[in-house]
């Protein structure tokens, strides 16, 4: 199974996200922005087990102004705007996750790049021997 990222190039921690998956060796399929919610299915929000409504990124977006955040809304119209689902979502052989935050990724990874790795704000997530930072 390959991996996939639904990616915003828009965002920090998206971009960071992929540098994630690149320092460790993948070479995801990005997909930007979806075209539909799940290409494949088993790569999207339903497989992250989020809902339309909780996949839909409600800050930072015109979601409010569309009227979109209203609990009546159908899944159906969320579906008509899937630039505003919440990024990014990444797909690997061990699961899939929405990647916010972005260390969320590396629970991820089969290998952990050697070298250590900052969050987009300059945060270190990973040390240079391969451990976790709370």
């Amino acid at each position: 199974m390959r991996t996939f990222i639904h990616h915003n190039p828009d965002c920090g921690t998206s971009r960071n996200v992929l540098e994630i998956l690149h320092a460790a060796g993948a070479e995801p399929v990005v997909r930007i922005p979806p075209d539909r919610l799940d290409p494949p299915a088993a790569s999207g929000p339903a497989a992250a087990g989020l809902t339309r409504r909780m996949a839909l990124r409600a800050s930072k977006s015109p979601a409010e102004e569309l009227g979109l955040l209203n609990p009546d809304v159908s899944d159906s119209a969320l579906l008509a705007h899937p630039v505003l689902v919440n990024r990014p979502i990444v797909c690997t052989p061990d699961g899939v996750r929405l990647c916010r935050p972005s260390e969320v990724a590396l629970d991820l990874l089969d290998r952990l790049p050697p070298w250590s790795l900052y969050k987009e704000d300059g945060t270190m997530i990973l040390n240079e021997r391969g451990g976790h930072v709370d």
